[in-house]
This record gives C-alpha cells, sequence and structure tokens, in this order.
C-alpha cells in the first residue's frame, strides 16, 4: 500500500502479511480523496475510520494534514500495526481495538467524517446499522459525511441518508448526510 499525496507523497507501507484485510484499491482511494479535495480542507479534519483494517485511508488522511484521526478496528494485529506506523511517521492517529458497533453506540466525539470499509460479505442490514447508529448518536458535525465503501452487489440506495454512490471497480463508495 502507498501514500498517494501529502507529506508522505510516495511512501510504501508494508502492513503484516497475516492481517485479515482488504485494503482499499490505489486506483479507488485516488478517486475517493479528489472528491474530497473539493469539499473538505484537511487541515481542518476530524476523521472516524472505522474498520480501520491496515490504517491505508487514516494514514492518507494524515499525510494530507487532518488534526485528529480515530482508527477502529476488532483485531488486535491491526491495531498494533496503525499505532506503530503512526508512531514512527509522527501522525494524530489514535488506533482504539473495539467492536465497531459497540464503539458507535459509545463515541465520546463529533467527526467531520467518518469513513467504513466493513467487510464486503455483510449483510445488508449490517451495513444499514452503520448508518443508522452514526445517524442515531448524532456523530456528524454539521456538514459531516458519512462513507461506506461496499461492494457493488450491496445496494443501499434505499437509505434516506444517501446523497450519492460512486462506483470504481468492483468498490462503491456510498456517501451520508444529514438531511435539511
Amino acid at each position: 500500500m502507498r501514500i498517494i499525496s501529502g507529506k508522505y507523497k510516495g511512501k510504501r507501507l508494508t502492513a503484516p502479511s497475516k492481517l485479515p484485510v482488504r485494503p482499499t484499491t490505489d486506483m479507488a482511494k485516488e478517486a475517493l480523496f479528489n472528491i474530497l479535495n473539493n469539499r473538505f480542507y484537511f487541515s481542518e479534519l476530524r476523521v472516524l475510520d472505522l474498520f480501520a483494517g491496515t490504517g491505508n485511508i487514516s494514514f492518507e488522511f494524515g499525510s494530507r494534514g487532518a488534526e485528529q484521526i480515530t482508527a477502529v478496528d476488532s483485531y488486535y494485529g491491526c491495531v498494533k500495526y496503525i499505532d506503530k506506523t503512526a508512531s514512527e511517521l509522527e501522525l494524530p492517529i489514535q488506533a482504539i481495538k473495539s467492536d465497531v458497533f459497540s464503539y458507535l453506540e459509545k463515541v465520546p466525539t463529533k467527526s467531520n467524517l467518518i469513513f467504513a470499509d466493513p467487510p464486503y460479505d455483510f449483510s445488508k442490514e449490517q451495513f444499514e446499522r452503520i448508518v443508522t447508529l452514526v445517524f442515531e448518536n448524532d456523530l456528524l458535525e454539521e456538514d459531516g459525511v458519512l462513507i461506506v465503501e461496499h461492494s457493488k452487489h450491496t445496494d443501499l440506495s434505499q437509505n434516506a441518508f444517501l446523497q450519492e454512490a460512486r462506483k470504481y471497480g468492483g468498490s462503491v463508495f456510498s456517501f451520508f448526510e444529514k438531511q435539511e
């Protein structure tokens, strides 16, 4: 995996091979960050990265200057790798070992951007539960966005908070926002 832009542009990171992850592809990640570049000033962002895995998305936000990043994953090896790498790169990432659903019930602060990349084999109900917990618990700042990465075979188009979906290969980024 590599960091696409920012302070560590082009830096390659090698996560341990035994981690149970499916990192976002460079093509999809680059497309996502091109969208976000037009919407946010990264230096003002508080980011929550759910199902963080290797920390691929967290490191990209950190390299681009996000002020506060929380990476949540239930697998100890992932949290350990994120913590170690963030420390080496001096990035403002706090790695937390927790079940994501439990964490969303007790999140202490709001975020400007929440990114969730759950396993693609989650049921539609599990994907919907992420969206529900974020909005029921009011976890986004005003003008905040929840982005859920999922397979093109998962249809979230009926969710009332969905604003748009962008497809890249077999992956889709669905953008959810508070309704006016």
